[in-house]
């Protein structure tokens, strides 16, 4: 299909808490480029803060970043650095690295200062301003531009779009649980907030063989915690009905957790009650970010209980190879997770649908361009 003279449609989200449908030109594909035709594209969480925050001070953005679709047109450059072809069906990481420095070296790419969007001025998909061109730099959109650092991941043809969209939130949850949190036999591993990103870690610590998995949530949280269950929690708590220290110590026999994974957006709250849930000698992960400081904290607890605290930021390649296998795996009802899907025209819906002020029991939602 010949793509010249003809234009791409895409949702801008603008200052104001405006979404706009717009045409942008077709990008150009050079011989270090591409042009991706998108089937699907997940919402992450943080899409929603982007929305309320971020197009009053970089500008105009496409957001969305859990791209799911097929490569429409490589570069003959970029076909040898990237190892996929044109009609490949693949999804993206939002990271675009530079390869060459530290970071990249030694595998973290996802630190790389070129692409490091939260203490810089970095490029990366679902955040860079249509100001930059060419402009499609975001997966709410029909198609997507593919810059020479693309990072891909693979997908099998047969895997439901809305599946294949969880290969990132998914590699959140390995990496978080599995890879950092070294969650396995004999470990104790208490997870703060039963949104995807919680979900996704109880599929991975259940994965890796954990031997107590706890979630917990509030009582209007009753359908994510019914669904924990289903994905290898042992235990879950409403921490609005009972007390949550005291629940934690009768499950454990008084040891704690060796892992208590902060998934909770609900403030500053959470993070002191992890350091309380932890073992001596325990992990602590931070992976939800809070938007404000922790009052009354005394960091001499950490030294009492000799803790490890750690934030987290995103994925390793190696996750999301790992969170795919798990969905082709089809040992776990990961299409529960996915439980809406709307049209570019509906992305306010859908943004507020994550922030909670859309529709209801909503935990992974995704964008159907097509539609």
């Amino acid at each position: 299909m010949s793509l010249k003279n003809k234009q791409v449609l895409a949702a801008v989200a603008k200052e104001n808490q405006e979404i706009e449908l717009a045409h942008f030109d077709f990008p150009v594909t050079t011989p270090t480029t591409g042009l991706l035709k998108i089937e699907m594209t997940g919402m992450c969480g943080s899409d929603w803060p982007y929305f309320l925050n971020y197009p009053k001070t970089k500008g105009p953005m496409i957001l969305g970043h859990e791209t799911v679709g097929r490569v429409e047109e490589v570069g003959t450059e970029a076909f040898s650095r990237w190892g996929v072809k044109e009609g490949d069906r693949v999804t993206l990481e939002e990271y675009l690295p530079c390869g060459h420095c530290h970071y990249c070296r030694t595998g973290d790419f996802r630190l790389c200062d070129e692409t490091d969007t939260l203490l810089g001025n970095g490029v990366r998909y679902g955040s860079t301003p249509t100001s930059l061109k060419p402009s499609l730099w975001g997966g709410y959109a029909r198609y997507q531009y593919l810059h020479s650092n693309t990072v891909f991941h693979k997908v099998p043809s047969n895997m439901p779009a809305q599946l294949a969209s969880l290969a990132l939130p998914l590699g959140n949850g390995v990496e978080w649980a599995n890879l950092q949190g070294k969650a396995g036999l004999g470990k104790c591993v208490v997870i703060q907030g039963p949104g995807q990103q919680g979900l996704a870690c109880t599929v991975a610590a259940h994965q890796a063989g954990a031997s107590l998995i706890i979630v917990t949530g509030l009582k209007s949280d009753k359908h994510r915690l019914t669904l924990a269950k289903e994905l290898g929690a042992h235990h879950t708590i409403a921490i609005d009905e009972v007390d949550l220290f005291e629940s934690i110590a009768d499950l454990t026999g008084g040891m704690f957790a060796d892992v208590v994974i902060d998934c909770s957006s609900g403030g500053e709250e959470t993070v002191l009650s992890a350091i309380n849930l932890a073992r001596k000698g325990g992990l602590v992960l931070l992976c939800g970010r809070k938007g404000v400081p922790i009052r009354e904290f005394h960091s001499d607890l950490l030294f009492k209980k000799h803790l490890t605290v750690r934030g987290m930021r995103g994925h390793s390649y190696q996750a999301v190879e790992m969170a795919i296998s798990i969905l082709e795996s089809n040992n776990y009802p990961l299409d529960k997770l996915c439980t809406h899907t709307f049209k570019l025209a509906e992305l306010e819906l859908a943004l507020r649908t994550v922030g909670g002020q859309g529709e209801a029991q909503a935990i992974h939602c995704c964008i159907n361009p097509w539609e």
